[in-house]
């Protein structure tokens, strides 16, 4: 801290690491989901916080947040489509327009879903992407349940 000024952050997490323009963007904040370690919150640090807040947005439907409606993904408008090569593509496209919006600290590379379950009732949504800052690469799948009746 300077000057006395309170950063915004807890005295016992670290500083976020600086880019190159000394920006603080990749950070370091709450954990996803909310879990408590010997009394305190558990920490996000700098690429977990980029994938958590992926995890965020891709669970968050659009029109879910009243002070912020037009956060999230459109995901949840497929929940009735049927598993279908259209459903797929509207996924992909729904995913990649989200995290173009609201995850600036990432450049997508590559959007892929593929039908999985015994009743075809999920969609597996592969994500591969770049965090800008550490030139890093990272993939990660994400399960997303279509409405089935039970068998």
């Amino acid at each position: 801290m300077q000057d006395g000024m309170n950063s915004g952050q807890p005295e016992d997490m670290p500083e976020r690491v600086p880019d190159q323009a000394g920006n603080r963007v990749l950070g370091v904040g709450w954990g996803f989901p909310v879990a408590f370690e010997d009394g305190r919150v558990v920490a996000a640090e700098y690429e977990e916080s980029v994938r958590q807040a992926i995890v965020i947005i891709l669970s968050t439907a659009r029109g879910e947040r009243l002070m912020r409606p037009d956060f999230g993904c459109a995901l949840q408008g497929l929940v009735f489509a049927p598993n279908s090569s259209a459903t797929r593509g509207m996924a992909e496209c729904a995913v990649r327009d989200a995290l173009r919006e609201w995850e600036p600290r990432i450049d997508v590379l590559k959007v892929e879903a593929s039908g999985a379950g015994a009743l075809g009732e999920q969609l597996l949504i592969r994500l591969d992407y770049r965090v800008r800052l550490t030139d890093s690469r990272f993939n990660m799948v994400y399960p997303f349940y279509l409405d089935r009746p039970l068998a």
